[in-house]
């Protein structure tokens, strides 16, 4: 009685371990890379559970869609080639983000007050397109006061911004689902490396990486 006790729970441990390791490989649409934290809105951002000083830098091995053309606000097509001469931040968000992304775009507001008429830009892309159209980002973009020359919303296919986002940024994106990174762009087009905002001292190496690449063009 007490072996066939065992083997019951035993049987039973087993199916629920696998229950629960098939419900987390559903619930995660693409590949997290190493070290990135998701944000989804299903739970609060918990800044001290996810604390990391260190950006990361991408791989220097590996050959990915090279260029990209999406809508800005304005209503007018803005490429990688027309960010090229200047260094930008890309950023994944949506309009209709509750919180993770208003904490977000409240740090790309700072950066801008702090580099504002400087030659560095921000660039922000949605990751529920359907919702966010020119009209809807003009207006969303006023609440961070976002200049119009220096912070860009740009919208465009889902399929086609999951692309850019993988293949380009080397990040996992869908609808309604991005990472807390900034991703540093030279004025060459060339990623410099991944910035978790959250984090103060990722920040701080942000700012001198963006000053230092100013420096550079004067």
């Amino acid at each position: 009685m007490k072996v066939a006790l065992n083997i019951v729970f035993i049987l039973a441990a087993g199916l629920i371990a696998g229950l629960v390791l098939r419900a987390s490989r559903q619930n995660t649409p693409n590949e997290v890379p190493e070290g990135a934290v998701v944000f989804t809105n299903d739970q609060p951002l918990d800044v001290d559970a996810t604390r990391n000083d260190e950006p990361s830098k991408p791989p220097e091995d590996e050959a990915w869609l090279s260029r990209f053309e999406l809508i800005e606000r304005s209503g007018q097509k803005v490429s990688s080639e027309d960010l090229k001469g200047r260094p930008y931040v890309v950023s994944f968000f949506y309009s209709t983000c509750p919180s993770i992304c208003v904490s977000q775009n409240q740090k790309l507001r700072e950066l801008q007050d702090e580099f504002e008429g400087q030659g560095v830009r921000f660039v922000a892309i949605s990751v529920d397109p359907e919702t966010d159209t020119p009209e809807v980002l003009r207006e969303y973009a006023t609440r961070f006061g976002a200049d119009k020359d220096q912070w860009l919303f740009m919208t465009g296919d889902l399929d086609y911004i999951r692309r850019v986002g993988a293949e380009i940024f080397r990040q996992p994106v869908d609808k309604q689902f991005h990472t807390e990174r900034f991703a540093l762009v030279d004025a060459a087009g060339e990623i410099e490396g991944f910035y978790s905002w959250p984090e103060p001292r990722q920040m701080d190496k942000l700012k001198e990486s963006i000053r230092g690449m100013l420096d550079d063009q004067t």
